[in-house]
């Protein structure tokens, strides 16, 4: 049975830091370590988003450009629990992550809906896509609009966009590196409601590729 919106507290937390991590590893190939931007993730300062707002937008209507993209992903939790996969996204509103064994959880999203399965515990639980981070980043056109940009940081090298915004989980921050000349994504935090940190990074990614529909079918029936 399909469950929405309701399971124990402890289940919650496990499925907000997959939906969470799931949420922004979307982008081009490259990483950097995560350590270089640990002490930076929970400064962000509504009032900075003007500093800089054309980069923020040509940087997103570059990402937005990127229709469909495959890859892989490490992810790394608050504990330093550390989780790897694969990653597929299809523009507007569809994207899949499996992730590696031991782990047996899966995130799908169809275009309408976000399915989060947890074969181990055999739950299936669903969130209606306007009212997850997913909404912000698998439209076929982000637009960076000032209450939603925190703050922009622009450096030579990299430059810095966190966003903030209020979903089913709460106010949950954003924080995403990109390459200041290619504008490619190399990587990003997510700061949930309660500080905990999870680290995304991308791996052999190509983009423009073509997925077969049932890649990202949720199954209704069960």
């Amino acid at each position: 049975m399909t469950k929405f919106d309701a399971q124990p507290s402890s289940r919650l937390s496990l499925t907000r830091r997959h939906l969470l991590g799931a949420a922004l590893a979307v982008g081009a190939a490259g990483a950097l370590p995560v350590s270089a931007f640990a002490q930076a993730q929970a400064q962000t300062q509504t009032a900075a988003a003007t500093l800089n707002p054309g980069i923020a937008q040509a940087i997103a209507d570059h990402f937005s450009s990127i229709k469909s993209m495959k890859g892989g992903f490490l992810q790394i939790g608050p504990r330093g629990d550390q989780m790897s996969g694969a990653f597929f996204i299809q523009r507007p509103g569809k994207m899949r992550f499996n992730y590696d064994p031991p782990s047996r959880m899966r995130v799908i999203c169809d275009g309408n809906n976000v399915q989060v399965i947890n074969d181990q515990t055999q739950t299936r639980n669903m969130y209606q896509l306007s009212k997850t981070p997913l909404s912000l980043l698998l439209a076929n056109k982000i637009d960076l609009s000032a209450d939603m940009v925190r703050n922009v940081d622009s450096q030579p090298d990299l430059t810095k966009i966190t966003l903030g915004n209020r979903t089913v989980f709460g106010d949950s921050t954003i924080t995403m590196i990109f390459d200041s000349k290619s504008y490619d994504l190399r990587q990003w935090t997510v700061i949930d409601p309660q500080g905990k940190t999870t680290d995304v990074i991308i791996n052999n990614v190509k983009t423009n590729v073509a997925f077969d529909d049932s890649v990202f079918r949720i199954d209704y029936t069960r």
